[in-house]
């Protein structure tokens, strides 16, 4: 997804708002959940939207959104963001995040998704991590204790 940034869009120091920023990640992670799926999905959470390098007004925000792992009902979407000053001709890193979709039945509750199979290096990689980031949300949440979660501990402490 391709954005502009506009007046309207930046704060008092020129620079795109990070609330602007992520209305448009939700948008772009929302297309993508809602492809893998082929339903209607429904933001569940965000976590680790870090801000590397703040986009300017005239540039472009370059969005790309791709789904890393299916649970039962949920998706996780890992999103990268880029601006780019056409003016000068580069291309920077500006932020990246991980958000959480559940796909959504006609009555408006959660459905099963299908799952997702890996393909390159980097996506194994995406979809190894994706257990592990999810035991930290659900544990984050109030959903899940540190006991019961055994992709962490086996960071910490490995069996012998």
């Amino acid at each position: 997804m391709n954005e502009l940034v506009l007046p309207n869009d930046t704060n008092t120091f020129g620079n795109l708002m990070g609330g602007r920023l992520m209305y448009w990640m939700d948008i772009a992670a929302g297309i993508s959940a809602g492809k893998h799926c082929n339903a209607p999905c429904m933001t569940a959470s965000v976590d680790n939207l870090s801000f590397k390098n703040p986009i300017k007004l005239g540039n472009i925000v370059h969005i790309e959104a791709k789904v890393t792992r299916a649970f039962t009902t949920s998706m996780e979407i890992h999103l990268k963001v880029w601006g780019e000053d056409s003016l000068h001709q580069y291309k920077y890193e500006s932020n990246e995040a991980y958000f959480t979709f559940v796909a959504l039945d006609p009555n408006g509750k959660p459905r099963k998704v299908p799952q997702l199979i890996p393909e390159t290096e980097g996506e194994k990689n995406l979809y190894e991590g994706a257990l592990r980031r999810r035991q930290v949300r659900l544990i984050l949440g109030g959903k899940m204790t540190p006991d019961e979660a055994d992709e962490l501990k086996a960071l910490f402490f490995p069996q012998k």
